[in-house]
């Protein structure tokens, strides 16, 4: 079963990384290019809880990742949220970390820990949407 894993980041070059890491694991991708694409890709999702992580951006146009962020810990507080950015904060880390957010990745990422916190992640989210089998 593939799980879906939404990564939004206006740079094309780091959705294709992204993608292309995850390519032979059991997670398939789909994309937007700014926060504001991201939520309504999300939004317009048959059943939005369905993806399984998010990878988010936090510098773009239009909606920013910090922006983004705050919506989806909002409205899908069941769907895990990694921070993937070329700008690390500390003092911004901290605030994702305590708000919720599963992990603040600095690219560029390794494969092994991009795939290894996308797994624990959606793991993370399959316990909490209710996939409680073997639990």
């Amino acid at each position: 079963m593939l799980h879906k894993v939404l990564v939004i980041d206006d740079e094309e070059e780091v959705r294709k990384t992204v993608r292309l890491q995850l390519r032979g694991t059991d997670y398939e991708v789909i994309e937007a290019e700014n926060g504001e694409k991201g939520i309504k890709l999300l939004n317009a999702l048959d059943n939005p809880l369905a993806v399984d992580v998010i990878i988010c951006d936090i510098r773009m146009p239009k909606i920013n990742g910090v922006e983004a962020v705050a919506y989806f810990r909002r409205e899908y507080s069941s769907t895990p949220v990694i921070v993937l950015t070329g700008y690390p904060d500390m003092n911004l880390a901290v605030e994702f970390l305590k708000d919720g957010v599963v992990e603040y990745l600095v690219k560029p990422v390794e494969k092994e820990k991009l795939i290894e916190a996308v797994t624990k992640a959606a793991r993370q989210h399959r316990i909490f949407s209710g996939n409680k089998s073997g639990i």
